[in-house]
């Protein structure tokens, strides 16, 4: 296992021995070492690499090259004038793989989250275990499969009930499914990703707290209620997803006071949620994602999946549909994930067929604490498959990981009120790019 404290990184110098200028790359050669001081002739660890200047609050992702033999080359792009530090963060995290594949790809174990359903008819009440796959015979499992998109849901028959007496969805915990000696793996305090998930040229950068994009973006500053309110003036806007995407819509009704928040006697977590600003004509609501949802409890009357909210949208040049659909999906098989993206996928392209104005703006995942339910691991995996499934798509995709890698706030699963201000930037800027 590498050690973190034996292994060392060196700037290398410029090939021509002069000094570096904006545009350039710096490059940084990592060697790793185990805890014995040896050094290490494989690859695979996880890396994290950042170049930044906290006095400036600058800040930008750096990509990792891993040399498969033990040694990494870190390259970032210098886009700002002044000093730069170089941060690398190393987490052993490559033998904790065979766990995180074996727990995420052998077909219909599904031993992490157990999602319970509750069922009452009358005085009887009956709680059963739900999920996208169940191991039973058939006559053993109610089968809640959506009619329109195919996605798949079960539970365990009650033993008293019938399977249209379900009501509520609830979350009955994790079994990890370790193997002696493997929790131990997922204990350590560093943080880190896998090298060949970094990009070779960054989305954008941080400057003086503001995030600059690369991709020829020009983000504005939309710094009070009045700017915000000017943007979305005769808008609609429709927000679907986890709780990342919601911190999107609290953001927006905590920073426009004219943006009222109905009362829809709805679950706050997973909605419908519903504002308006009358002044302004603007409507913002949200929705969560149907299942799995895990730490969530809501009547199944809202189990709604993203596909079928789509096809139901109108569209047109005042309508905004932004998505996020990650960090449930983690601990599920990689083809489950895959499954619904092209669902939602098939439902976005039918939408810009019958309405192209319409903007849809897609959230990546971001990085977090390490925790074996919500790992970065499972993350960046399907982070790359989001990015793979929508490349060829009329959409906006909201670089959540780089923007939240790139900050000096501690990554979380929920980022802190100056990256969501931010990303907020970004999307209001795809809103009213002039």
């Amino acid at each position: 296992t590498s050690d973190p404290t034996h292994s060392t990184f060196t700037i290398i110098p410029r090939s021509d021995g002069g000094s570096w200028h904006g545009g350039d790359q710096l490059e940084v050669f990592i060697k790793m070492y185990d805890f014995r001081g040896r050094p290490k002739k494989s690859g695979g660890d996880f890396l994290l690499a950042r170049l930044h200047n906290p006095a400036l609050f600058a800040g930008v992702a750096g990509q990792v090259l891993d040399h498969r033999n033990g040694s990494y080359t870190a390259v970032f792009s210098l886009l700002w004038e002044g000093d730069a530090q170089v941060e690398v963060r190393l987490k052993p995290y490559v033998s904790g793989l065979t766990h995180l594949e074996r727990n995420t790809t052998e077909k219909c174990t599904l031993s992490h989250h157990v999602l319970n359903v509750e069922q009452s008819k009358g005085s009887v009440t009956e709680i059963t275990t739900c999920n996208i796959c169940l191991k039973a015979p058939q006559q053993k499992l109610c089968n809640y499969t959506d009619l329109h998109t195919g996605e798949p849901w079960f539970c365990y028959k009650p033993k008293k009930l019938n399977c249209d007496t379900r009501i509520t969805h609830a979350e009955g915990g994790f079994r990890q499914n370790l193997k002696p000696m493997e929790e131990n793996l997922f204990k350590r305090k560093q943080r880190c990703y896998p090298g060949e998930a970094m990009r070779a040229n960054p989305a954008g950068y941080y400057y003086q707290d503001a995030w600059r994009a690369l991709d020829g973006t020009s983000v504005h500053q939309f710094n009070n209620a009045t700017a915000i309110s000017q943007c979305l003036k005769g808008k609609v806007l429709h927000l679907y997803g986890d709780s990342t995407v919601r911190q999107w819509f609290e953001f927006l009704i905590a920073k426009v006071p004219d943006l009222k928040k109905f009362d829809l006697k709805t679950p706050p977590q997973t909605g419908p949620l519903m504002a308006l600003d009358y002044k302004n004509n603007i409507l913002l609501t949200f929705r969560c994602h149907g299942p799995p949802l895990r730490a969530y409890t809501l009547p199944v009357s809202e189990f709604h999946f993203v596909a079928n909210e789509l096809d139901s949208v109108v569209g047109g040049a005042n309508t905004v549909v932004i998505f996020g659909v990650w960090a449930h999906f983690g601990v599920y098989p990689v083809e489950v994930y895959i499954r619904r993206l092209l669902s939602i996928r098939r439902a976005v392209v039918r939408l810009l067929t019958r309405a192209p104005d319409t903007l849809v703006v897609i959230r990546t995942g971001n990085p977090k604490r390490l925790k074996l339910t919500v790992n970065d691991y499972y993350a960046l995996q399907r982070d790359k498959i989001l990015r793979a499934i929508f490349k060829e798509v009329n959409v906006k995709l909201l670089d959540a990981w780089e923007m939240t890698q790139a900050h000096y706030l501690p990554h979380d699963l929920h980022p802190p009120q100056p990256i969501i201000k931010n990303m907020i930037d970004v999307i209001l800027s795809h809103v009213c790019p002039q």
